[in-house]
Order: C-alpha cells, then structure tokens, then sequence
C-alpha cells in the first residue's frame, strides 16, 4: 500500500517473538514483457538512494542471506509502483472475460481492503510502494511488513501443497532453494473476496498458484521475479519484477497496528480512484470528508459490504 495516514499502536507479542526465530527464501523467473517508457511518465525522478557496496551476505550454510530493511527502487525499470501490469504496454493485463468483470467490479463496488485495515497479503504485498523486513533463519523465513502483518515461510524441499488447505491471505506457502543463491516460494490456496491483486484494483481468483524467486544479486540489492498463474481471471501467466534497496543499519519497522474497526470506512468509495498516464495509483482528487464527530453526531464504526 502506498503512503497513507498509519495509526499507532502497540505491536502484538507474537511479532516480537516472530522476530527472533525466523528464516528466509530465493528463485529466479521468466523473463518479464518490455517496459513501457517510465522516463516519458515522468516517473524516476525521485532517483534511489546509493546503495551499500559489495557482494552479498551468506548464512552459515552457504545460502545468501535475504535479511534486511528493504525501501523500494524509484528507477524506471522499477515504476509505476503498486501496479503488477507496470510491465506491459499501457499497462494493459491480460484479463479473461471473467477477469473483466471482476476488475470492474472492483473498480465500481469494493472498498480497497486495506482501507478497511484487511491484510493485503501477495501478490499485492510485492507491489506496495512500503519499505518491508526479511529476517531469514535457517529452517524459516519471515517477511515482515507495515499493518503488524508477517507471512511466515519453511523451507522446504520436495514438498507438494496439501490437498485441501485453508484459504488464506498469502495461501499455503512451500519455500525451498533452487540454488544457493535463489529462494522460490510457490504458494497456492488463496482467498479471492474482499482482496486485491495490487494498489490499482486488478484481481485475482481462488484459482492464483503465485511463484516467486528472490535473490540478492549483492549488498545494497534484493530482487523478484514474479509468475502470477490464475487461468479463471488472466488468459496467460502474469509476470512481475521489482528491485529494493538495502535501508540504512538502523532503518527498521516500527509499531503500527491496522484492524477491521476503521471508523472512517463509512464515508470511503469503491475502486483505487483515478489511475495516472503513468500506470500508477494518485490521491489527487480526494473525496471530502465527513464532518467531524460531535455530540449530536457521534463517530460510527460502518464496515461497507
């Protein structure tokens, strides 16, 4: 999710104790379609902060090492953010019919989750424009991001998907090495209500089989490739890529808490609002606010369906 008003809160025990026992994950994808001309949208500009030097950390057993405060890369390879079509030309998908349908009801009807404080999960986890932490183990890696959301993966190796897992966020996940130097996270069993695939409100289905490859081509770098496999809303496999860069040594996550009471949910509109030439989400014409609560109108929790 891009910058957005983060209200404050205590974190939970469990995302301490989660901190101390945790691992981590790589791969390598397809090759991703031409990019569209970023510098012509005026994007980049902001340019990345110059990275730490030298080649990339290795755990004891010889894995390189994903952990790290990661802020996402503003190059023009890396823009427009929160979009997984940032790749193809005019940002157009590839949507079946049904696919469609579905993101323009998205677009019409729903409530960006997360607005509602409803966990982002993946794909769209990957394509928010927040900074993000890996702490990786040797059994485990964990991905920890703002909204006091993690998503814990074991590795392993030879291991199917169980044969009726629960839906979920960020589905069942199998992380295992393809090299020394890849982690691959294949995941399958995905909620497909009240989630979006990205910032901009693309889908995806129950039917989304997510890969993803991760490495650390050096120090100051963490790269993804991306497949996106969800045959019910996309009539060819997905493919997104990305770079982040290594934050400073004391750059870290701070207590943030985000819950299904948002007070405000009331007065918000369905659909990610005007996308940009750029490909990319914009809040430059928001809607008003409501007046503030008083006596004779006290503040309402609504959740809009």
């Amino acid at each position: 999710m891009t910058s957005r008003t983060m209200l404050r809160a205590i974190a939970p025990p469990a995302f301490l104790l989660i901190l101390t026992t945790t691992g981590a994950f790589a791969q390598s994808a397809p090759t991703a379609p031409k990019a569209p001309d970023a510098a012509a949208s005026g994007r980049g500009r902001r340019g990345d902060p110059v990275p730490p030097q030298g080649p990339a950390p290795k755990t004891a057993d010889g894995h390189v090492d994903l952990s790290g405060y990661w802020s996402p890369s503003h190059s023009p390879e890396n823009v427009p953010g929160g979009n997984i079509g940032k790749d193809y030309p005019g940002y157009k998908l590839p949507f079946t019919p049904a696919g469609e349908t579905a993101h323009k009801y998205n677009v019409e009807h729903t409530i960006d989750p997360e607005a509602l404080c409803i966990v982002g999960g993946v794909p769209r986890h990957n394509a928010s424009g927040l900074a993000f932490q890996i702490v990786q183990g040797q059994e485990r890696a964990v991905f920890l991001y703002w909204y006091t959301t993690y998503r814990i993966v074991p590795f392993f190796s030879g291991v199917k998907h169980t044969e009726d897992p629960d839906p979920s966020f960020f589905g069942e996940e199998i992380g295992s090495w393809q090299d020394k130097n890849t982690l691959v996270i294949d995941s399958a069993a995905f909620k497909e209500e009240r989630t979006w695939a990205d910032e901009n409100a693309d889908p995806h289905s129950d039917q989304l089989h997510l890969v993803e490859k991760w490495t650390r081509p050096d120090l100051g770098h963490l790269h993804l490739e991306e497949t996106i496999y969800d045959s019910k809303y996309y009539t060819e496999p997905v493919h997104y890529q990305r770079t982040w860069i290594l934050g400073r040594p004391e750059q870290q996550l701070k207590e943030y808490s985000c819950a299904e009471n948002n007070v405000d949910a009331a007065h918000l509109g369905p659909g990610p609002g005007a996308i940009g030439a750029n490909g990319e989400r914009g809040y430059e014409k928001l809607a008003p606010l409501p007046p503030p609560p008083s006596k004779d109108r006290p503040a309402v929790t609504s959740i809009p369906q």
